[in-house]
Formats: structure tokens, sequence, C-alpha cells
């Protein structure tokens, strides 16, 4: 179809949202939308939103503005995606830049509802959540610019109920996507030049695939990773996010058997005290989680561990805070995403838990965290110096347009003068020294 129309999407939060912006363009390209890459160009405009924390939703309301202003000089439809607006619905609607409102479940329905805003000139708004839908055959249009990594989502929703979290209220319950489908998106993006995918899910660890046909035939994380790795050994494989809860000896068994399959582990802890782990429903304690560690480092040896950590939920005492520092410094975490509490409107926290730490505590215990992780890093970096590690080259470095960068297996981002090499390419790099975030070295033969 040829509608001569030109469509620009704009992409807040995770790679889940990433994902589901590229499965939106191929599902707008069947209906004559092509892809534009500037908002004055476009004749339809959709932000796809994200409601983990505040600032991410105060970012939302403000491009709305940037739209509103926008839609005064020409015609222009705008439409709001993903988890903001799956949580706030009608208040979206109500926007005067806004003409359309789509959930996370609903995107086959955005050629349909752009007919009747067209035919009709009603706002249109489809939130329902489906406890089916995972979009297995629909084939994403990517929008990375390099060629070499990508991701693919393997399931969809969330379980776990966290009670600091909004991503079950938003994104619905846990669905695992059909194997051979992900298998076969797997030897897409091998054939087309893709040299890495990283297997997206709220919770890998609980992908479980039950065949429609014949329920006793199922499919585990630790399975699923198999059936990708062997799909080429020059083909990297990564995954996230793990739930300490959830992980089994299994997947660490998959990630010893395969050289492709990635050493790294990125397993959210969120809180080294067992008084909050048990307050936000995290179903694990302190002892539980260094088993999963010591397991990890038994099986996979050299695996980089890395984590999140909230400072200051609700009641966290400077003993709790403490245990969080004492948990870091016994983990070791290659590295962290580290955030202040961020209340959410609907989840259980924000119903029952006052959100009774103060601003600057918070604000004090997260640089603590900060600074004592960026030491640690620096530490664990200064052990890769004089090793050295086989690199998928990504990219030019931002920095240094003479360099290249690239990732080891165990995530760690890498920079070297680039001798002729072009992304895309396995190098093997000697480390001559690093940052707490990088390591800096050479190409050796």
């Amino acid at each position: 179809m040829a509608n001569n129309k030109r469509i620009f999407i704009e992409t807040y939060g995770c790679q889940m949202n990433v994902y589901d912006s590229e499965i939106v363009l191929s599902i707008l390209e069947k209906e004559g939308y092509t892809p534009c890459s500037r908002l004055e160009d476009a004749d339809l405009i959709l932000v796809n939103t994200c409601s983990i924390r505040e600032n991410a939703e105060q970012r939302i309301w403000g491009r709305l503005d940037r739209f509103m202003q926008e839609k005064k000089h020409r015609k222009t439809t705008v439409g709001v995606l993903g988890c903001m607006a799956e949580r706030l619905k009608q208040e979206l609607l109500s926007h005067p830049a806004v003409d359309l409102v789509a959930g996370p479940d609903t995107y086959r329905e955005l050629p349909q509802m752009l007919r009747n805003l067209e035919n009709e000139g009603d706002k249109q708004i489809d939130t329902r959540l489906s406890m089916r839908e995972t979009y297995a055959d629909i084939e994403p249009v990517r929008t990375d610019t390099g060629g070499v990594t990508t991701f693919i989502s393997i399931m969809r929703g969330c379980n776990n109920m966290c009670t600091y979290c909004i991503v079950p209220y938003v994104r619905g319950g846990e669905r695992s996507r059909d194997p051979h489908s992900i298998v076969r998106e797997a030897r897409q993006l091998h054939a087309a030049g893709y040299r890495e995918v990283s297997l997206l899910g709220q919770n890998v660890d609980s992908y479980l695939w039950k065949n429609p046909e014949n329920p006793t035939e199922t499919v585990n994380f630790a399975q699923l990773l198999e059936l990708v790795a062997l799909v080429s050994p020059d083909l990297r494989v990564r995954f996230s996010t793990s739930h300490p809860k959830d992980m089994s000896n299994g997947v660490l068994y998959s990630m010893a058997m395969y050289p492709n399959i990635c050493t790294h582990i990125h397993l959210p802890v969120q809180s080294g005290s067992d008084r909050m782990l048990e307050k936000m429903n995290r179903k694990y304690t302190v002892a539980q989680y260094l088993e999963r560690i010591d397991k990890i480092r038994e099986i996979v040896p050299g695996a980089a561990v890395t984590t999140d950590i909230i400072a200051g939920f609700c009641s966290e005492t400077e003993e709790d805070h403490q245990a969080t520092m004492d948990l870091m410094k016994k983990v070791r975490f290659d590295s962290a995403f580290m955030f202040q509490y961020s209340q959410r409107p609907g989840t259980k926290a924000a119903r029952h838990f006052e959100d009774d730490v103060a601003p600057e505590t918070k604000t004090r215990r997260l640089n603590e965290i900060i600074e004592l992780q960026s030491a640690i890093s620096l530490e664990l970096n200064r052990e890769c110096v004089g090793h050295t590690y086989e690199v998928l080259i990504e990219g030019t470095s931002k920095r240094d347009t003479g360099s290249l960068f690239g990732r080891t297996s165990a995530n760690k981002v890498c920079v070297f003068p680039a001798l002729g090499h072009r992304p895309g390419e396995y190098v093997n790099v000697k480390v001559e020294s690093c940052t707490s975030a990088t390591l800096l070295g050479n190409i050796v033969k």
C-alpha cells in the first residue's frame, strides 16, 4: 500500500520499548507509512512511553506540549503508545495534542484506529491487555544503525508483583513466545549480518512455552538459550533480565556449554536487607541471592554479574542501607543501575506504604552507593589489565574517530585503535589500561 504518509516514532524507556517501536513500524509500513527521522516532516507522530519513574513521564508531558506546537502549524496526527498510555489512558487522551492512545498489547489495532480517526474524526483509545499477544509473527523493522547487535523479545508481561513496580499493571501477565519464531528471527538476523542478539523479557528465567497442540511439549529458558546458540557459533547470545528466585542451574549449564552464550548475567538485587526485600515482595533472601552468586561463579567462572539497586525504599533505615553496601562489597558487582526510589501510582507500595525517606536522605544514600560501585568497578577493570579478550566490534568510538569500541563476552566495553578493522568483526584485544567504565587496549593477533 502507498499512502505517502510519513511516520516519526520517539521511544523512551527500556529496550523492550525500542523493540515494540520496531513492531509498530512493521505494522504501519504494511499500511503504506514511511519512517522519517525529523519530527517536522511527519504526518503521524507516535511517542512510545515509559512509566517506570516519574521523571520519564514528566518528559512525555513536555513532549506532548511540543507536539501541540507542531499541530498548530500543519495537519498531523499524534499518538501515545506503551506503558504510560496503559497507566493514564483518558488523562492522556484529554491532552489537546493527542489523537489516539494505544496500550502495549493493541498495536495490531493501530491501522484501524488511524482509519477511524481519519473517517470519523473522533479520538481513538484501546488499552486492552492480552494474555495471548506476543507479536511472534511480526518481523520488526530494525532501527539500530550499527547492524551488529540487536534484540529479540522472547516474552511479554510479568507475574512477580514487586510492590514498587508498575510493569505488571501496564504490561499484563507473562506470556512466552513460540520458540520456533524466536529461532527463526535469530537466523534471519544472522543472515542479515548481525553478530549478537539479546533475548529480552521482564524475567527471562520464567520463560516457559507450552505447545498448544501438545501441552506436554515444553521449552524452558535453558533450552531456548541452547536453541538460539545453535543458530551459529559466530552469533553471540545475551539475555536480560534474570530474577534471583527463578534463575536455574540449567541456565548456567547452558552458558557453560556454549562459548557464544555471553558470560554476563544481570541479576537485580534491589536491596541487601531482608526486611526491605520482603517489603518489596522480591521472594528471596540475601542468603538465597548469595547462593545464586556462588553457583554462577562455580558453573560459569569469570562471569560478570551486574545488578539494580534502589536507594530509599519505604521505611529504609541506615541499617538497611548499610546492609546493601555490605552486600555490594561481598558480591563485587561489575556494574549496577542505581536509582532513588520513585513512588509509582497504582503499585502496592503506593497504596499501602508511606514514602517516608526524606529526599535528601535518598540522594545521600544513592551517592554513597554510586561511589562504592564506581570503586569496585574500577578495581575489577584493573584486574583485566594485561589480559586479552575476544571483542565484537560494534562501532566507532565517540571520543576518537580513529578508534573502535566493542564488548567482551562479559559485557565490558573496550576501546582500541581501529587498524583497518570494521564493525561486525571479532578481534582479540589486549587490555593496557582502564577506567571504571571502559577497558582500553590494542588489537593483537
